[in-house]
């Protein structure tokens, strides 16, 4: 008789999930596997998102895109169902957020479609691992993200500011953060900003959109990625009749590798 098959680490992420033991951000959960933002509409506006998608490859770059009414994404893992797997939900109507439920199932349409978008978790995995310190990781915060003055490409109703999450690092390490985050343009790929957050529009670094506040350091520059929480803010802006996401920091774990996603 053969022996059971472990669990992977980031399955039994997503049963603790989906059983309600796990309801807060997913940072460094599940080390070395992908996590995804999450955003689910109606069929009627998935082509005009998926387009939205393809014109903003930074802030939203798609890894999976689920069929209409079926909570599964095969391609991202074992038994995912998008109904449940995600810590925290956000539900708007109207772009305007009513609810932050930890389990969606109660909402649940045949006429919804799940889109998986890449998360800056992963190429953080890459960072850490060249010996890079990440302060939020280190200090069990979530990423610092911001709302910018940089407008994104519209598709259809969708249009809004590009989001962008925020680490600092010593000059000589900025420069490896850059060049290690190129590899990965599957999860944002290299920062679109570095230094000097007003040129972006960001006011105050000590009062971040979404997320924790992270100190920068006077010998520090903060760099600045592209976010998937990018479609919260077009959500905002656009004001579909109905959508779900996950909440900022509170992602999908999948059973990719990290290490899949780069391109050298």
């Amino acid at each position: 008789m053969k022996a059971p098959q472990p669990i992977l680490e980031s399955r039994a992420v997503r049963l603790r999930i989906r059983r309600g033991e796990l309801t807060g951000h997913t940072s460094g959960l599940a080390a070395g596997h992908v996590q995804g933002n999450v955003v689910i509409l109606p069929q009627a506006l998935a082509a005009d998102f998926l387009r939205f998608c393809q014109l903003n490859p930074k802030p939203c770059p798609v890894l999976a895109v689920g069929a209409p009414g079926d909570p599964a994404l095969p391609a991202l893992g074992e038994d995912i169902d998008m109904r449940a797997d995600v810590p925290r939900y956000r539900v708007f109507r109207g772009g305007e957020l009513v609810e932050e439920p930890a389990d969606i199932r109660h909402l649940w349409r045949e006429d919804l479609v799940s889109f998986v978008l890449g998360c800056s978790f992963s190429f953080e995995w890459a960072l850490l691992e060249d010996g890079l310190t990440i302060h939020h990781m280190a200090q069990g915060k979530n990423v610092p993200m911001y709302r910018t003055s940089i407008a994104t490409a519209p598709a259809g109703p969708f249009h809004g500011p590009l989001v962008v999450s925020m680490r600092a690092f010593r000059p000589a390490d900025a420069i490896r953060a850059i060049q290690i985050t190129s590899r990965f343009p599957g999860v944002h790929g290299a920062p679109v900003h570095i230094g000097m957050p007003e040129r972006i529009g960001i006011r105050d670094l000590g009062r971040p959109d979404w997320g924790d506040a992270v100190d920068v350091r006077a010998d520090e520059l903060p760099l600045f990625w592209a976010c998937g929480v990018t479609p919260q803010a077009v959500i905002a802006a656009a004001k579909p009749e109905f959508c779900i996401t996950h909440a900022p920091g509170s992602m999908l774990v999948t059973d990719l590798r990290n290490s899949q996603l780069a391109v050298f």
